[in-house]
């Protein structure tokens, strides 16, 4: 066996990574850290082990999808959906 970057490899065989899934809330708080401006890039992306470009992109969904949480004035969209969709069978039903 090799080592590369801290990982053993067999020779002639593949070794996939797991991809790290972060919860939402995890997202929204780097998020806002970054959104807050108080740290850099990189000194959030050391604090919470996660990439600059990625928490870029965290605070970019937040910006831009956070006046959405706040203007839920209407019925919630699943409830929209069932309304519309049991319309459409009693149209459809004989």
């Amino acid at each position: 066996m090799k080592k590369e970057q801290g990982r053993e490899v067999q020779k002639g065989s593949v070794m996939t990574i797991k991809r790290k899934q972060h919860s939402a809330q995890f997202k929204f708080r780097v998020a806002l850290a970054a959104a807050k401006e108080e740290k850099t890039l990189s000194q959030l992306a050391s604090e919470y082990g996660v990439h600059p470009g990625q928490i870029s992109q965290w605070k970019r969904q937040l910006l831009s999808e956070g006046v959405e949480v706040f203007g839920r004035n209407g019925p919630h969209p699943a409830q929209v959906q069932d309304t519309v969709q049991a319309e459409l069978y009693e149209q459809i039903a004989p």
